[in-house]
């Protein structure tokens, strides 16, 4: 299913190619959404155990998660 997280640590392109570089080959394509603020990360999620890891994954790599 497809789901979207919401990082305001996410400011440019650079940031959004980040992302992409670092968590594509593990969840798929990626979708970072830069005219929202918070800035927004949508991709595939398969369960909960996957959206655990790819929250661990992108604050590994210094993009919090925001809990809604």
């Amino acid at each position: 299913m497809k789901k979207t997280f919401k990082s305001d640590k996410i400011n440019c392109q650079n940031c959004a190619n980040m992302i992409k570089g670092s968590l594509e080959d593990d969840f798929g394509s990626i979708d970072v959404n830069l005219e929202t603020t918070p800035k927004e990360v949508t991709l595939e999620i398969e369960d909960d155990n996957q959206e655990k890891k790819f929250k661990q994954e992108m604050s590994d790599i210094g993009f919090d998660v925001i809990e809604e």
